[in-house]
């Protein structure tokens, strides 16, 4: 399979891994680099944790819109996921298990991040999703079997997000909630396609409990 995101580069930040035990993987969005995404730590504020931050391939994870079919944005699509696989992986075999990693992604990483858990179900430290959702066009329905075990999802998002309709975060919310997430969900009136301090306090709730 062509993998176009494959050997891209992989920023750190925050504690060593052998000292926190805890890891945070942080997923860019469109037109960006993982620094842009580590930007948030200081107002996350939790610097004992590990942050791991993947680059995509031209500073896009796929080509289209989340909510386009599928097929328009692979290899790509398949390819990110992969990426985030590996950053998991490697973090397990480090000692880390999945218990102790969230999953945070703003935008067009936020999308990636919640279809990467709800195609990897399991009991995870969490996922952060800024302005995102499950991809795939309208009319998709999300029928897996595997249980989240009280993971704990925030899925926060504008009204009136260009990118982003609130319908999906709604969808989102529902299958997480079905599989078994403990999820919360907060649509903010205006807010428009950013990340807000009332989200970023959301974020620090599950960076808490792990």
């Amino acid at each position: 399979m062509i993998d176009p995101h494959q050997g891209q580069r992989v920023a750190h930040a925050g504690a060593a891994l052998s000292e926190s035990g805890k890891a945070v993987v942080m997923v860019h969005g469109r037109n960006a680099v993982p620094e842009n995404i580590l930007d948030l730590l200081p107002r996350l504020n939790r610097p004992h944790l590990t942050y791991v931050a993947p680059a995509a391939a031209n500073r896009t994870w796929y080509p289209e819109s989340f909510l386009a079919e599928v097929a328009k944005n692979e290899p790509y699509l398949s390819s990110a996921l992969n990426t985030l696989d590996r950053v998991v992986e490697d973090l397990v075999r480090q000692g880390c298990p999945r218990s102790s990693i969230v999953v945070l992604g703003f935008s067009q990483g936020a999308c990636l991040a919640s279809e990467y858990l709800y195609r990897h179900p399991q009991k995870y430290g969490g996922l952060v999703a800024f302005s995102g959702g499950l991809i795939g066009p309208p009319g998709t329905t999300w029928q897996s079997e595997g249980r989240f075990d009280r993971t704990p999802v925030f899925l926060g998002c504008s009204d009136v997000d260009a990118h982003v309709p609130k319908t999906r975060v709604n969808e989102s919310a529902a299958v997480f909630a079905r599989m078994g997430a403990d999820v919360n969900e907060r649509i903010y009136p205006g807010m428009g396609h950013l990340v807000s301090d009332d989200e970023i306090a959301q974020a620090r709730a599950i960076l808490d409990r792990l």
